[in-house]
Formats: structure tokens, C-alpha cells, sequence
């Protein structure tokens, strides 16, 4: 089976590529940990003008219909420049809600309105499937809707507690408070599954293009960096553990298009998905590390934008499941 992106999939990410590079994400990324979402919320609608958030929103809503693959080639590139905000929870709010037409018929009710707003970048939604691991809903202080799914219920959280410490300051965590029941049985379970999938795959996709991003910037320093007259990277250990990163983020990157393609194709529960969450957010953690231990002293400041990439990669590797909750789902029987 070939995971080759067709042409107008690889012109989408040159697209969201230069869009973002031209932006100045780090800014906003800067701006967002320190609780002003404005320059944060400029970026998601230019993110909605190329169609990004349409493509978790059905066409009925003015979205171009749930597209997987689209998806991953989207969150790669978010990921590659540490986009801030509730981008997966969004997403995946969308998944929820449409799955197959809403939570027992919650989307033609007020709740949908949300999913045109959110195709045109105008609602940034947090999703929390609330448990005890999991208490947490991700920039619930400045999203515009928390949604909530306890059991077999779907609520929209009436408040938000306070804004805990996180090891990316750019992920605001609160815990959501009480609020109204919007929709509940087993087809709100079934819609959380899928829409859990959905997040799952897109944080994997993100934390590919984070390792990416990593693994460039720190090939460009010990290119540049001298010692002994030589540079770094021509150092036979630095050269092995730069390669070692790089197979991880190789091997991560087919995992995730194949997992796309699953739930492109309907696949409920798919193990894929796991597999893809597990190898790109432990390739995207390794890069981490290796970027840490290559950078040296610069590794360890926050003045360079190096640390916003740094501290968001052990963020998503435990985001939307640990590693070792998807490692226990491919293994069981």
C-alpha cells in the first residue's frame, strides 16, 4: 500500500507552510501563554481562509466533510510551527458532533450552530472527555464552547476553574465546571469514540511535524556550531543520534497517513490509530530530547523560540492517550 500524498495534498501543505511562516507563530505563541489569545485567534482565521477547520465540519454546515488525510497533512504543518490553541479539541468537537448527524440529534439543535462558526475559524471549541485521568479541559479560559462528555452525556460547561500550570505554558489547562445536558445515550458514547480517533490522529499528526521542526533546527545548529575548529555535526555521535531521531520520525510519518486513511474509510476503533499516536509522539519527544542535548545551554533558556517546540513535545505525547493506553489498545486481543 502506498501513503504518497497526491499533488494537490503536498500543494496544501507548501500552502499552510508559507501562511504560517510568513505569520509569525511564535509570537502568538508567546501572546497565548501569557493569556492573550488575540494575535492566536488572528492566525485561526487565516488557518479557516485556506479551509482548514472545514475539513472536520460536513458540507450541510459549510464544511468540506470529515477528510482524515487532509487532516493529517494540516496538523503536520500546525505542528511544524507550534500553532497555539485548542486546534485537535476543535477538530474533533466537529467529529463529535456530526457522528454520523450529532449526539441524538444534538447538532440540529443550538449546540450546531457551532459548526459553521467553527468552519470559518469564528469558534474555538475545547473538548473534554471528561475522566479521572483526564479532568482537564485544554484552553477552556479562552475557547468560545467547552464541551463536555461524562458517561453517556454530553454537556456545555457553564464555567471553568483556574488556569493550572501546564509543561507548555502555551496549553492552558481548567477544569470545566457543571453545566446543561445536551444529548445523552449510547450514540453520544459512540460519537466521543470516534471523535477521541479523530484528536488522537490529529495530535499524532501534530507532534510529527513538532519532531520535524526540531530535527531541523537542530541539524542547523551543529552545521553551524564549531568546535575544535570543526563543526558539531561532523561528530560521529552527533551524526548518530541525529540519525536516530530522523528513523523515528520516518517510521512515525506512514503510521499516521495509514491511520488517515482508516478513518477516511469509516474504520471505528481503528488500532492504527494508537500505533500512529504512539511512534509520532515518542519520535517527537526524542527529537526533543536530542535538540535539548545538541543546543547545549541554549536548550535550557526560554528566550529562544527553540523552547516552545521543546516544552510542547512532551505535552502531546501524553495528549489524547498516553503512550502506554495506546500501546495496551494495539496489544489487546
Amino acid at each position: 500500500m502506498r501513503f504518497l500524498l497526491d499533488r494537490e495534498q503536498r500543494e496544501f501543505a507548501r500552502t499552510l507552510d508559507a501562511l504560517l511562516g510568513a505569520a509569525n507563530a511564535p509570537a502568538a505563541v508567546r501572546a497565548w501563554a501569557a493569556g492573550d489569545p488575540g494575535p492566536g485567534r488572528a492566525l485561526w482565521e487565516k488557518l479557516a481562509d485556506v479551509g482548514v477547520f472545514a475539513l472536520a465540519v460536513p458540507e450541510r454546515h459549510g464544511g468540506l466533510g470529515l477528510r482524515p488525510v487532509e487532516l493529517a497533512v494540516a496538523f503536520v504543518e500546525l505542528g511544524r510551527h507550534a500553532v497555539p490553541g485548542p486546534l485537535v479539541e476543535t477538530v474533533a468537537a466537529g467529529a463529535l458532533l456530526t457522528e454520523p448527524d450529532g449526539p441524538d440529534g444534538a447538532a440540529s439543535g443550538d449546540i450546531g450552530g457551532l459548526l459553521p462558526r467553527m468552519a470559518t475559524g469564528r469558534a474555538l471549541i475545547s473538548l473534554c472527555l471528561l475522566s479521572e485521568a483526564q479532568p482537564y479541559a485544554l484552553d477552556a479560559d479562552t475557547a468560545d464552547t467547552v464541551l463536555v462528555v461524562e458517561g453517556d452525556a454530553l454537556l456545555r460547561a457553564a464555567s471553568v476553574g483556574p488556569v493550572q500550570r501546564s509543561a507548555d505554558p502555551a496549553r492552558r489547562l481548567a477544569r470545566p465546571g457543571p453545566g446543561p445536558v445536551l444529548a445523552r445515550g449510547p450514540r453520544v458514547r459512540a460519537a466521543a469514540d470516534r471523535a477521541a480517533d479523530v484528536a488522537a490522529l490529529a495530535t499524532a499528526a501534530q507532534a510529527l511535524g513538532l519532531g520535524r521542526a526540531l530535527l531541523d533546527a537542530t541539524v542547523q545548529h551543529v552545521r553551524a556550531r564549531t568546535q575544535f575548529g570543526v563543526p558539531v555535526g561532523s561528530f560521529q555521535a552527533v551524526k548518530h543520534r541525529l540519525a536516530d531521531t530522523l528513523l523515528g520520525l520516518e517510521f512515525a510519518e506512514p503510521l499516521v497517513y495509514a491511520a488517515a486513511l482508516a478513518l477516511a474509510r469509516g474504520a471505528a476503533g481503528d488500532r492504527g490509530v494508537s500505533a500512529a499516536k504512539v511512534a509520532a509522539g515518542e519520535a517527537a519527544y526524542a527529537a526533543a530530547r536530542t535538540a535539548l542535548q545538541l543546543h547545549g545551554a541554549l536548550g535550557y533558556t526560554e528566550e529562544p523560540d527553540l523552547s516552545l517546540w521543546i516544552r510542547k513535545a512532551r505535552a502531546l505525547r501524553d495528549a489524547w492517550g498516553t503512550p502506554a493506553a495506546h500501546r495496551a489498545r494495539v496489544l489487546a486481543p
